[in-house]
């Protein structure tokens, strides 16, 4: 029987050391192991001898190298990739300290406010990769990793790569065979059938199936028991409409909208689908998502960084101004309009780390400590809450305000764009 964790890591040589497994399923096995170099843990997958068997090594990495590309803060990039001695593909990923989607769906019921947060995350991964003509194909809970407060998704196009090196007899494409790489219980019904023409809407089937799942509780097909009738219920069942309390029916609409049979029928882009959650209101509050887009040119980042902030201080102080007190929050808080600023997520180390979104909410404390009337949390009590997933009425109640500011911080090329809840 071959050890396939020994030719690994032979194959790996001196630039990883693997130090431990940590499972996977029918299409690779996962490890976990140092770089040596660079001294950080990596993950690496093994695609399985079954499916290798089936594929093009060769165009399998040479596919794997478009997703290599992907450089998104909701994106888990692929580092490196090749081949076994015996010709198995790997290729790694970094470790991402959290859990999966799935995991967190197993422990209960998400609130509504986070569950938005995960889509919005996802979406914008989304959105950042189709617009570089790269589709996912494979969207599902166990694909988001959930790590300090954001989602992240894995597997960027990976199933992608073994479609388009797949091979059968006589040398026809996975595709040409009318079969499909996927999980059965979020894939469209283009992709189920192997259409060869399934494009970006086969992700926003999968992202509708996947928010259904977490702001109602449950999959819109529950209770198939077998991939077979899974499948014919994408291709031939009507969901029952979406209850998800909490969520505006223009949001439901929207969610039924991305599980129309008919890749025509449903949101064009994923870019749709973000403006759409950007103006949902936020679960128990008044106030709406606001994003500001803020070009930073390279002689003055921090002057237009610090003008975006402000701008977002008067929004956020107009937000405040309606917003009812939550029922948690202590009576003296109700009296007085009162906000927290938690630490900004999420920015990559190479553009400054968690600095640069401490930076912006210690900006957005000053500038709101000014405002008369408005008594802000201290920035060590706020901060105390970095990188928990507690619901946003915990925090109000524990830190006794009527409001908690929240938001990310993305940065690609010379983009700037800041986004606060």
């Amino acid at each position: 029987m071959t050890d396939h964790r020994a030719t690994l890591q032979r194959s790996l040589g001196d630039a990883y050391a693997i130090d431990r497994e940590l499972g996977g399923g029918g299409m690779s096995r996962v490890y976990v192991a140092r770089e040596t170099a660079l001294g950080r843990d990596v993950v690496v997958k093994l695609l399985s001898p079954d499916l290798a068997s089936t594929i093009s090594a060769e165009r399998f990495t040479r596919e794997i190298r478009t997703v290599a590309a992907l450089q998104e803060p909701h994106i888990v990039p692929v580092l490196a990739a090749g081949q076994t001695d015996d010709g198995l593909p790997w290729f790694t990923m970094p470790f991402v300290s959290g859990e999966s989607l799935r995991a967190r769906l197993a422990q209960g019921p998400i609130p509504a406010a986070e569950a938005l947060g995960i889509l919005r995350n996802v979406a914008q991964a989304l959105a950042y990769a189709h617009a570089r003509g790269v589709v996912h194909r494979d969207i599902k809970p166990d694909n988001v990793l959930l790590s300090s407060g954001t989602a992240v998704v894995a597997d960027f196009g990976i199933a992608k790569a073994l479609n388009a090196s797949r091979t059968q007899a006589g040398g026809a494409t996975l595709t040409q065979a009318g079969m499909a790489v996927g999980t059965p219980a979020y894939m469209s019904p283009e992709q189920a059938t192997g259409d060869a023409a399934t494009d970006h809407r086969t992700d926003i089937y999968a992202w509708g199936v996947m928010a259904y799942e977490l702001l109602g509780g449950a999959h819109p097909f529950a209770g198939r028991a077998t991939a077979a009738k899974m499948t014919a219920a994408h291709l031939a069942e009507v969901p029952a409409r979406l209850v998800a309390p909490g969520v505006s029916s223009a949001l439901v609409d929207l969610v039924m909208r991305t599980l129309e049979k008919d890749p025509a029928r449903r949101p064009a882009s994923m870019e749709e689908v973000l403006a759409a959650l950007a103006a949902e209101p936020t679960p128990g509050s008044a106030a709406r998502a606001a994003s500001v887009p803020v070009t930073s040119y390279p002689r003055a980042p921090w002057i237009i960084l610090v003008a975006g902030v402000l701008v977002m201080s008067g929004i956020a102080w107009a937000l405040l101004r309606r917003a009812p007190a939550p029922g948690g929050a202590a009576a003296a808080s109700a009296e007085r309009a009162s906000v927290a600023v938690l630490p900004f997520a999420e920015i990559g180390a190479a553009q400054g780390g968690a600095y640069f979104g401490d930076g912006i909410a210690e900006t957005l404390i000053s500038a709101l400590g000014q405002v008369p009337g408005l008594d802000v949390a201290a920035r060590t009590s706020a901060f105390a809450f970095r990188g928990q997933n507690a619901d946003v009425r915990e925090i109000a109640s524990k830190l006794g305000v009527t409001t908690v500011l929240e938001g990310s911080v993305q940065r690609s090329g010379d983009q700037l764009r800041i986004t606060a809840h």
